[in-house]
């Protein structure tokens, strides 16, 4: 056992910048290196691989950009490696790995976590009558399935870690696993040390996007803009009894302060009352951030509620195809001739598609962009002279959305004068692919760690089960009173979203204790449904929630139904709700002309 291990997060997305592995290398720190490549859309691009290649399905650069330049400091180093690169085929990404290891001489063993691939089992769901947990729709046809997996924890990575393995490569595994994966291997933590397995979880969520814990995407980004080229990627020292110091190396661009920490930790969380991961479900609640020292910021107070009977499986399924353009539009009315030009192209492809005897569109996408439009109507604020229009729709055969493509270009001598486009190829229709979550009893699935040597299965059914309870903080309200000013909520707040399928989230954090109680009496989950109205899908009885987070005096806005099925299902610009905070953060607020002028706040 261990008493104290640094963690470094290198990856956060499959394409994540190189530099990251000997940036964390050359602090000499590490003990251990994580990479999270996985999501719904990597999934479904790594099935159609896996398809077309039976040796293909896994993050390759992994190999080429990770391994390959660096295995023989990690090997001097002794740092292990923990990475879900193998997506959907994990045993060629280990072979790959062995291969490496074998040509560059070095000693050094990989295992691997199996058992998070259920593709084969699409029949039986179907039969089962399998229904999507958020939607209660039907499981798909299993002729369209793409992928299926089950979300895995953290006790098979450790347990691969006992056998001596230096690189551990999973498939589908829950993105803060690999990070507490390695801490249940260094410090001995047992399945009912509930609280020290939410701290852990918490540290390996605040790594697993990499530089968003070190300012990118940060709030305040005049602060970090002149040295984010070179930002630091997080680290996270962890000792035995679960205390979590968040940093980066040394000498490296960004920040790490309480306001980036805090502003990663409430993204894509939901309720964070019960933040359920395979291992706990989490109470991010009472979490408090301390600076400690520049670019070092204590995490406290992640407790741990038990584990959840069931694990999380996501299918990946084509439907249909999309495609689209942006045009840039400039001059008198920029905004209306764009808008214009759009319905023109839409009502031309009409046309040819009745002429073809082909269905309408199953959506369509007008977005102008520089109008506003993210803001909706009621916010925007007059016309412009240059805008971008995006056009874009999805059809059940790929031939409908040819036509819109080849229409749009026909069009261009037809509209309003001042249209352009940035020359290229013509874009081609793509496969949609939908996102199917449902909850599988964690009996029903089977999972092994595999060695060169040995196959070892994990059993994953032993847990004490975590009991729903309903969400128990509520924030302090405020009155202005006579005097009062407007000021704009990002004076009062920082501010960070992000998506889970077609739900966003909006993590609100108040740069001070002081401004909570305005925040919470003037931002109701009634007032940000009625601000992201133009993005809801109609008919919802609870489109918005809103949790209190008193340990970060913090609030997160749980967005149902609000992106357009999200991922590559969505036609949007923003499928992903990444700007959404953005957005809200411009709303006024009304405070005390006292506090305003005590806190040196800009009023509106």
């Amino acid at each position: 056992m261990q008493d104290s291990i640094c963690v470094g997060g290198a990856s956060g997305f499959w394409g994540d910048a190189a530099l990251a592995t000997p940036q964390l290398l050359a602090s000499a720190e590490l003990d251990y290196l994580v990479y999270d490549y996985l999501a719904e859309i990597t999934m479904s691009i790594m099935a159609r691989a896996r398809a077309a290649d039976g040796n293909m399905g896994y993050a390759t650069d992994f190999i080429t950009a990770v391994l390959k330049p660096n295995l023989k400091q990690i090997a001097d180093q002794g740092v292990k490696v923990i990475a879900n690169a193998g997506g959907v085929n994990p045993r060629s990404c280990a072979e790959a790995a062995r291969a490496l290891i074998r040509e560059q001489g070095l000693d050094l063993s990989v295992a691997v976590v199996l058992g998070d691939d259920l593709t084969h089992r699409a029949e039986q769901f179907a039969a089962g009558n399998a229904v999507e947990m958020f939607s209660g729709d039907d499981f798909p046809d299993p002729e369209k399935i793409a992928s299926i997996n089950a979300y895995l924890g953290a006790f098979p990575i450790a347990r691969a870690l006992d056998t001596g393995a230096d690189i551990v490569i999973t498939g589908r595994c829950v993105d803060s696993a690999v990070t507490l994966g390695a801490c249940i291997h260094a410090f001995g933590w047992q399945r009912d040390d509930y609280n020290k397995l939410a701290q852990g979880s918490l540290a390996g969520h605040l790594l697993e996007c990499g530089t968003q814990a070190t300012g990118g995407n940060f709030t305040d980004w005049e602060t970090v803009i002149d040295s984010l080229s070179e930002a630091g990627y997080p680290m996270a020292e962890i000792d035995a009894a679960a205390n979590v110091v968040i940093t980066k190396p040394q000498g490296t661009g960004g920040a790490v302060t309480v306001g980036t920490v805090a502003e990663q930790m409430l993204y894509e969380i939901g309720n964070p009352q019960a933040y359920q991961l395979p291992d706990v479900v989490c109470d991010f609640s009472q979490v408090e951030l301390r600076q400690l020292a520049a670019d070092r910021v204590a995490v406290s107070g992640a407790r741990g509620l038990g584990a959840p009977a069931d694990y999380k499986v996501s299918a990946t399924f084509a439907d249909g195809f999309r495609a689209g353009n942006v045009w840039t539009m400039y001059g008198r009315d920029a905004d209306t001739k764009a808008q214009r030009f759009a319905e023109s192209v839409f009502d031309r492809s009409r046309a040819i598609l009745a002429r073809a005897g082909l269905d309408d569109f199953t959506e369509t996408s007008i977005e102008v962009i520089g109008a506003e439009s993210h803001f909706g109507a009621a916010r925007q604020v007059g016309r412009v002279r240059e805008v971008d229009v995006k056009i874009a729709a999805r059809h059940a055969s790929p031939k409908g959305v040819a036509i819109l493509l080849k229409e749009m270009v026909g069009m261009a001598l037809t509209a309003p004068p001042g249209l352009t486009a940035f020359a290229g190829a013509r874009p081609k229709p793509s496969p949609v692919v939908r996102l199917f979550s449902m909850l599988l009893p964690r009996r029903e699935i089977a999972v092994t760690v595999e060695t060169e040597t040995s196959s070892i299965v994990v059993d994953e059914s032993e847990v004490s089960i975590y009991k729903h309870q309903e969400a128990l903080h509520e924030a302090p309200e405020a009155l202005t009173g006579d005097d009062a000013v407007s000021v704009s909520l990002e004076a009062l707040a920082w501010g960070r979203s992000g998506d889970k399928g077609s739900k966003a989230n909006i993590g609100i954090i108040a740069r001070h204790p002081e401004f909570v109680p305005y925040i919470a009496a003037q931002l109701p989950a009634q007032r940000v449904a009625e601000y992201f109205s133009h993005f809801l899908a109609p008919g919802q009885g609870t489109p918005v929630e809103r949790f209190f987070l008193p340990g970060s005096h913090a609030f997160n806005f749980l967005l149902h139904d609000v992106l357009g099925g999200g991922g590559i299902a969505s036609l949007r610009t923003d499928a992903q709700g990444k700007g959404y905070a953005q957005l809200l953060l411009t709303e006024p607020v009304q405070v005390p002309a006292e506090l305003a002028h005590r806190f040196n706040l800009n009023t509106l």
